[in-house]
């Protein structure tokens, strides 16, 4: 039985205590979403797992969405379809239920990632599409110079894009997704070419590796970069990022076909 908490959450995040401010700063980005909608083809029955608040169900065509944390339910728009109260780990569908399965930003989240992917692989007969970070690559980032402890963070929970693979078996690729230079979904890597943006506290909580980072490293951060801005030294070593249109970082799309 998978254990979660008052809000309904899983996994090493409660939800509805990271703040309301999550919408503002994480509204999915279009060009992200054509990698998802090409990654899912032409399948028009699609399970969404971890959905939250309904973030590049557009990619999709018709969404069955499963989310257990009621705050993160109650900040669906109106336009969804109303999300099952549901864990990856349990699924209440059918075998090959659905066209094609995604979950995206979630699985690091999970109390139990290898049982919620074959769950998502017994219920569906196509492709499954994880958006995820790749664990390797995500120190190769200028963030680590000043908030270690963060990455440090957000490579530890992430699986290895190996362990996805292997937990939906079948065949399977890895493909590189450029984060816009304005990207509207903030993820630390859509602030590469826009350093400033986050020394705002609302834009860093809105990514949950931060609510693991204590106070002291959080000012630490905030006085190190701010001071690296002004004097230029930021800009000297990565300013050439904001002029670049593009970034590949460590934003990764995983699909596995039987």
């Amino acid at each position: 039985m998978t254990t979660r908490t008052q809000d309904g959450s899983v996994g090493d995040v409660a939800h509805g205590a990271i703040g309301s401010g999550h919408a503002s700063f994480r509204r999915p980005d279009e060009r992200i979403a054509r990698f998802v909608a090409e990654a899912l083809g032409d399948a028009r029955k699609v399970l969404n797992v971890g959905a939250g608040a309904g973030s590049y169900e557009s990619a999709a065509r018709a969404v069955t969405a499963v989310e257990p944390s009621e705050s993160m339910r109650a900040r669906r728009p109106t336009g969804l379809t109303r999300a099952i109260d549901a864990v990856a780990e349990e699924l209440p569908f059918a075998d090959g239920e659905f066209d094609a399965a995604m979950t995206l930003f979630s699985v690091h989240q999970w109390s139990d990632v290898r049982t919620g992917l074959r769950e998502m692989r017994r219920v569906t007969v196509g492709p499954v599409v994880i958006l995820t970070c790749d664990p390797a690559l995500v120190r190769d980032f200028w963030l680590y110079r000043y908030a270690p402890e963060v990455l440090d963070i957000e490579a530890r929970r992430y699986p290895p894009v190996e362990e996805l693979a292997a937990a939906l078996g079948g065949a399977w690729t890895v493909q590189t997704v450029p984060v816009p230079l304005d990207c509207t979904d903030g993820f630390n890597e859509a602030y590469y070419g826009r350093p400033e943006l986050l020394l705002d506290p609302a834009a860093r909580q809105a990514c949950s590796a931060w609510s693991f980072a204590d106070d002291h490293a959080r000012e630490r951060f905030d006085r190190t970069l701010r001071r690296d801005l002004e004097s230029g030294v930021w800009d000297e070593e990565f300013g050439h990022l904001r002029g670049r249109p593009t970034y590949e970082g460590s934003l990764v799309i995983v699909r596995a076909t039987p």
